[in-house]
Order: structure tokens, then sequence, then C-alpha cells
């Protein structure tokens, strides 16, 4: 009986090594500020780097009573007029979970920050590859009545990564492979007891 259960849980966690959600530190940094001289681009060049998933989420760390974070319009990050943002946290400790697919806009919610560069553009592609682009706002400036995503310090059940197809593939290949050892693993020692 033991060696089945070992079995079992082998194959199980053969089966969730393939699904990671990440939790990324905005820009490598120990703070969300205002970028220096030495690496002016941080924030340009940061998310090149990496791909973002459904499920992922983005850490804001900085100091409460110096800055903020909010997410705002392509319009709004482009112009860096602050009013009316889709979301505002404040509290050193920012976690914004990506809940869908699309591109996202965050800046310092400090005036003159966004000036300075103190912004932040990711995209997170859909499972087909596609790149959903947000609605665009009325004249009025009212939002649209879905929002992308919402911030939370618990974090929310995420819902998987969105691979694109040429990763899909490896993800169900990954998994097929790891079902495949955990009955041969199974069988072999179910035999020998």
């Amino acid at each position: 009986m033991a060696v089945k259960l070992s079995c079992f849980i082998v194959f199980f966690v053969l089966i969730q090594a393939n699904v990671f959600a990440y939790q990324y530190q905005v820009g490598n940094l120990q703070a969300w500020n205002v970028p220096t001289s030495a690496d002016p681009k941080v924030y340009t060049n940061w998310p090149k780097k990496l791909t973002f998933r459904i499920g992922d989420s983005l850490l804001f760390l900085y100091p409460p009573s110096q800055d903020s974070v909010i997410q705002v319009t392509k319009e709004s990050y482009n112009t860096c007029k602050l009013k009316n943002p889709i979301l505002y946290m404040n509290d050193g400790n920012s976690l914004f979970n990506i809940t869908s697919p699309g591109v996202f806009y965050f800046t310092s919610g400090v005036s003159g920050h966004c000036e300075k560069s103190q912004k932040l553009q990711i995209s997170v592609y859909a499972s087909d590859g596609s790149l959903p682009q947000p609605p665009a706002s009325s004249p009025s400036g009212a939002l649209a009545d879905t929002a992308p995503s919402y911030p939370t310090v618990f974090g929310g059940i995420p819902t998987g990564p969105s691979p694109s197809s040429s990763s899909s593939l490896h993800i169900k290949t990954s998994v097929l492979f790891a079902a495949v050892i955990g009955v041969l693993i199974c069988a072999l020692f179910g035999r020998k007891i």
C-alpha cells in the first residue's frame, strides 16, 4: 500500500511540475521608483526579457509614504495624464494579478514621476498567440465595463499559463511523458509486492 501511495505522489508531483505561475518583482529592483541615470530605461527593457502569462503577478515594492502605482489606459500612459486611473495601489507592497490577456499600463501615481519614465507596459498573450487590445475609452473618460485584472494582497487562484501554440504542444507532451513514467513506476513496483 505504501509503494502505491508513493507512486501516486511521484506521479502527481511530475504532473504538477508543468504548472507554474510566477510573481515578478517589477524591474528586479529593490523598489518601484524613478529610474536612475545608470539605468534610465529599466522599465522599458525589463519586460522585454520576460513572457507574462495568465496566473502570473507583478509585485511593486516602494515606501508607501513616497510613492504609489496606478494602472492606466494607453493614452494616459503615453501622455502621463494621471486622472481617472483604472486601479490605484498605495500600500508599498502592491500585487497585481494577471487574470486575462492584453496590454497593461502602469505608472507612478506621484506627480512628475511618469514624465521621468517611472512607467511600465506589459503584454500578456492569449492561448492562441493573439494580443487582445483593450476597448477604446469613451470621450468622457469612462472606463469599460470589464476591467482586465484586479490586485489582491493574498493573490487569486491562478487560471494557469496561456501558452503559445508551440509551448502548448510542449506542455501536453510533458504531461503525457510524466503520466507514462508514473504508470511504469507503479506497474514496476506493484509487481514486486
